[in-house]
């Protein structure tokens, strides 16, 4: 594994060079101004950030695209066999068969169904509310952004305290006042799902309302009035400006909210633990490779699943995008 760690990090680094060579000759064959020190300090620059980009990114891409061919085991690593398409053909075979991992697949289909209009609605809603003009609008841009830049982990915890079982948890406290008995809602099948859609959603949805404020910010005011001046109510003017106008904002959020969605994991591992009603894709790759040691086979779905995304991705960005 080391010599070809090396390798691969030769390749890389002499297309590097490559890139610099001809971006060099390039300037220089179109009489373009420049100053060969200038020129290696901005390579030595994004260097570092090259390297890193190396080990912790194209490194593990290319090593899991070439583990998902063969059956390698996490605690025999020096017998790996090349086996070709067993594993893909072995992942088919099991979902056709009704197996763990079409329970995963479902559940992960669930969440992205949920999470990713829910998380979308929101964000616009509290765009909205921000981009009024009212005083204190700082003041919610900051609480409603806060929960982005606290991690899943805490957040997960936080949410299974408000959410434990006892009379004593928060929620149920909530319930015990209303003659409702304690609920343990992450351990029922028909709400567990439900509790993680809403935590993700409330979790990342400060991201997106940013985004939906940056967009908001570039549509002309004067169209509004002019809306306004026509007798337009608000709800056309916001199906006819608003919408339009955050197009671009809405295809970058909904690929990213479901690039996002396909790879949930921390909030089900966190909060329910490995329980069939709420596994999911990624979570069932990290059980198959680090628990189980079927690397082979996590790698394999990992391919699957990347190319699935890629395919969905490509769909969303051609029926959302302008002409």
């Amino acid at each position: 594994m080391t010599k070809l760690t090396v390798l691969i990090f030769a390749v890389m680094a002499a297309v590097f060079l490559g890139v610099v060579a001809y971006d060099l000759a390039r300037a220089k064959k179109t009489h373009t101004q420049f100053h060969i020190k200038h020129c290696a300090v901005g390579f030595l620059m994004i260097g570092p950030a090259v390297v890193l980009s190396f080990v912790f990114i194209m490194l593990p891409i290319l090593f899991s695209l070439g583990y998902a061919f063969t059956d390698y085991q996490l605690l025999t690593p020096d017998k790996v066999k090349f086996i070709g398409f067993d594993n893909i053909a072995d992942i088919f075979k099991e979902i056709f068969s009704g197996g763990e991992l079409l329970t995963a697949i479902k559940n992960t289909a669930i969440f992205v169904v949920c999470v990713v209009p829910l998380q979308i609605i929101m964000a616009l809603g509290l765009a909205l509310f921000c981009s009024r003009k009212v005083r204190g609008a700082a003041i919610f841009k900051v609480c409603f952004f806060a929960p982005v830049v606290i991690s899943l982990t805490v957040t997960s915890y936080l949410w299974l305290t408000i959410l434990d079982p006892a009379e004593t948890g928060l929620f149920n406290s909530l319930l015990g006042a209303f003659g409702i008995p304690p609920q343990d809602f992450l351990r029922d099948p028909d709400t567990a799902m439900l509790w993680i859609v809403l935590l993700s959603a409330w979790q990342g949805c400060g991201y997106q309302m940013l985004i939906f404020l940056s967009g908001l910010t570039n549509i002309r005011s004067d169209l509004y009035e002019a809306a306004r001046l026509d007798g337009a109510n608000a709800w056309k003017r916001f199906v006819n400006i608003t919408v339009p106008g955050l197009k671009s904002s809405v295809l970058y959020i909904t690929i990213t909210v479901f690039i996002g969605a396909c790879r949930i994991m921390v909030q089900p591992m966190l909060m329910t633990g490995y329980q069939e009603h709420t596994v999911t894709l990624s979570y069932f790759m990290y059980k198959q490779g680090y628990d189980f040691g079927f690397v082979g086979k996590s790698s394999a779905v990992a391919l699957l699943m990347t190319i699935f995304i890629g395919l969905i991705t490509f769909i969303q960005k051609k029926v959302l995008s302008e002409k």
